[in-house]
């Protein structure tokens, strides 16, 4: 496959043409780290990771990005695995590993087609910083879920962040496109509610999905991960949502959900 324009057809599955390019830029990976260097949202994931990880085990961090998730648990002991589509980013992963002698393996791979990893490989798993929401297509992102749930040890733990797709009531802009966003599912038939495409980082029509909290608690249940915690985000996504009964579900601006492996034997049937 080519990695500059390949014809859609040969995209892989759930990765829109925007998320192939990014994955493929070389400048976005030795630029990513500087440019979030004041993203809080990523101390904060630190913490829930340190509070909930409570002993070494197997971390597979699916989305990995350059490892700013796994460097720190790996200098803790944890044995880790970072998975990203962007062999750039995980070129720059290696790199830090490297530099620290830190045991970090990598595998280049799109996210909804793991069936390479083993049945209950790991005892912990992440897929933060709205990675999920990358993956473009409800089945899709059901078939990741999937995944995380046959690649965990009984009893392991996901952590998973996703946006909120009605935050976009709380200012003007995010109201104008929310309108016409909704409109637009009721003609468009590949287009989900939820679903959206932007310029970023000089990459035109990235792609997002943001949930509502019902459809995220939904997803989870559906992959047999049970929620121990969800996290509903301030807007500053450095802390939890104070008051999170008042329109919590439309105040925040994200959630973090940290899950459990259920006690059944069987796993549930893939979308």
């Amino acid at each position: 496959m080519s990695a500059g324009r390949p014809p859609e057809w040969q995209l892989p599955p759930g990765v829109p043409r925007g998320a192939w390019q990014y994955a493929q830029a070389e400048h976005i990976a030795q630029q990513y780290d500087a440019y979030f260097a004041d993203n809080r949202l990523f101390d904060f994931d630190e913490q829930i990771l340190a509070r909930h990880f409570d002993r070494p085990g197997v971390v597979v961090d699916l989305g990995c990005g350059t490892g700013r998730s796994l460097i720190p648990l790996a200098r803790g002991g944890f044995t880790c695995l970072g998975v990203d589509l962007s062999l750039p980013m995980l070129r720059v992963v290696g790199a830090k590993a490297c530099a620290e002698n830190l045991a970090i393996h990598r595998l280049c791979a799109n996210l909804v087609c793991l069936d390479c990893l083993r049945d209950g490989l790991a005892d912990y798993c992440v897929c933060l910083f709205s990675t999920l929401g990358m993956v473009r297509g409800r089945e899709n992102r059901q078939r990741v879920l999937a995944h995380v749930y046959r690649i965990l040890k009984p009893g392991g733990l996901f952590v998973v962040h996703v946006h909120n797709l009605w935050y976009s009531l709380t200012y003007a802009a995010g109201r104008r496109w929310l309108l016409s966003h909704l409109a637009a599912t009721l003609v468009q038939r590949d287009l989900e509610r939820g679903d959206r495409f932007f310029d970023y980082l000089g990459i035109p029509k990235m792609f997002v999905h943001s949930y509502s909290e019902r459809e995220l608690r939904r997803a989870l249940c559906a992959a047999g991960l049970r929620i121990r915690e969800l996290i509903r985000l301030h807007a500053t996504r450095q802390r939890p949502l104070r008051a999170r009964w008042f329109f919590g579900w439309l105040r925040a601006n994200g959630w973090i959900a940290v899950c459990q492996k259920s006690a059944q034997t069987t796993a549930p049937t893939r979308a």
